[in-house]
């Protein structure tokens, strides 16, 4: 059994995707983080229907990191309510799940 989870954010900037992707892989809160976009989001905003431009990022990390994955990305978002949520993997190839989980915890 495994505990990784996706945790995805959307920002508008590409330079800010890739910047949370880079502290987050860096930090070892996450193995591999995507950047996928742009992607077209619509929202309801303080009454308002929106419409963005986002970009999105997939950081596949463990569970157990949420909390430091979720202050990292609060530290450098520029949204004042970004969205962050964790999906679980429920299954994975076996030889991928070890090297992610190995990253995180830094080992060759």
């Amino acid at each position: 059994m495994h505990s990784v989870i996706q945790v995805v954010t959307t920002t508008d900037k590409k330079a800010d995707a890739e910047r949370i992707a880079r502290e987050l892989v860096e930090g070892r809160l996450a193995a591999c983080v995507q950047v996928i976009g742009p992607v077209l989001s619509t929202y309801r905003w303080k009454g308002r229907v929106e419409t963005a431009e986002e970009w999105q990022c997939w950081a596949k990390t463990e569970a157990g990191l949420y909390e430091d994955v979720e202050k990292a990305i609060r530290a450098i978002h520029p949204y004042e309510l970004p969205e962050i949520v964790a999906m679980p993997v429920l299954r994975g190839s076996p030889e991928y799940l070890d090297w992610l989980l190995q990253e995180l915890r830094g080992r060759p």
